[in-house]
């Protein structure tokens, strides 16, 4: 049996009663993998990579890192100990070293382990060159996540924990970033968990991600399996990626919704003939077509650059959306009526 490069067991993540994760078991099963963790606000995502770093104990569970116990209820290696990097949301740079300072304190760490990249080249990837001088109080928020980047990076830790690592930088810089992060941590094979609350920042990074939400690891998973077969009302509701509508299951691979009429497709779990469920529509699962006798109408429309998406009202207020690739000639307007192809067949039928 393949040991798993990082296990986590069972773990009840706890700052306070509030901002806990309870009986959290997943694991990172090659070095190298990306771990995304997803969820809202002060859930306890960041407890929960503060306890992997050794900032916080545990009472229940297990943490093995490489083959050891890192925290159990018996049992707490120090942060120092750890070979494990945390890059904070926050500013934790230390005030005292200018911005070149920083990071090669990060270098001096670990000197002996095998390192392709310099700290200049981080300089250079991570757009620092003008900072390098500069003391922390003189850097904007999203500047010393850089550097707070860099120098967990120089520190060649076995396991790389970042913290929101681009929830202060620009749009226009954020996506160069996550691509040259990416491609750095592939290259130089650290294993990482990032937290975020940003669901398409998880899809892009992670290998896998995780959903914390309500006190609780809701579903683990690639990227493709949490969008497509999201496995409860809750994630369905938290990716916010479209809606659910009732529909009455007619066959092994049918539906019927009074509105949208008779939908086909194949079924993620099986559902009984004459049951009445919840379907899940996503935004890509409708196509429109001009001469369609099922019309709806248009209530919101959003440019989304390479598409649209079109919000459309039923005649019981149910409100769907629609995506439509923004080179398509017709353009609807608010209150335009806008037409769905039938027969409706959706390649995944995810029902609740």
């Amino acid at each position: 049996m393949n040991q798993n490069f990082l296990e986590i067991q069972d773990v009840t993540f706890a700052a306070s009663k509030k901002n806990k994760v309870n009986n959290v078991t997943f694991n990172l099963e090659k070095e190298g993998e990306i771990i995304c963790l997803l969820g809202p606000s002060g859930i306890g995502k960041t407890t929960m990579l503060r306890t992997i770093a050794g900032l916080e104990k545990i009472e229940t569970g297990k943490i093995v890192l490489k083959g050891k116990t890192i925290s159990s209820s018996n049992f707490h290696m120090e942060p120092e100990e750890r070979n494990v990097a945390l890059s904070f949301q926050e500013n934790c740079l230390f005030p005292h070293y200018n911005v070149i300072d920083n990071i090669k304190f990060g270098a001096d760490r670990n000197k002996d382990k095998k390192f392709n990249l310099t700290v200049y080249d981080l300089v250079s990837l991570l757009h620092l060159e003008e900072l390098q001088q500069k003391y922390p109080h003189e850097i904007s928020a999203g500047e010393a996540q850089r550097v707070s980047l860099a120098r967990s990076l120089m520190s060649k830790p076995d396991l790389l924990l970042l913290d929101e690592p681009f929830s202060n930088i620009d749009q226009s810089l954020k996506e160069e970033l996550q691509l040259k992060i990416k491609k750095i941590l592939n290259e130089i094979n650290i294993s990482t968990i990032i937290v975020t609350h940003d669901s398409y920042e998880a899809f892009y990074m992670g290998n896998k991600c995780g959903i914390i939400l309500d006190q609780s690891l809701k579903q683990f998973d690639i990227p493709y399996n949490i969008y497509h077969y999201p496995n409860s009302v809750e994630v369905v509701n938290f990716l916010n990626r479209g809606i659910l509508i009732e529909a009455k299951v007619t066959g092994e691979d049918s539906l019927e919704n009074t509105e949208l009429g008779t939908i086909k497709g194949n079924f993620i779990k099986k559902q009984t003939p004459g049951s009445t469920v919840q379907l899940l529509i996503q935004p890509e699962d409708l196509e429109h077509d001009d001469q369609s006798n099922l019309k709806l109408e248009v209530v919101d429309r959003k440019f989304r650059g390479t598409n649209f998406i079109y919000t459309l009202k039923t005649m019981n207020n149910q409100l769907i959306p629609v995506f439509v690739h923004s080179h398509h000639e017709h353009q609807h307007k608010i209150k335009d009526k806008f037409g769905i192809k039938r027969p409706i067949y959706i390649d995944h039928l995810v029902c609740f």
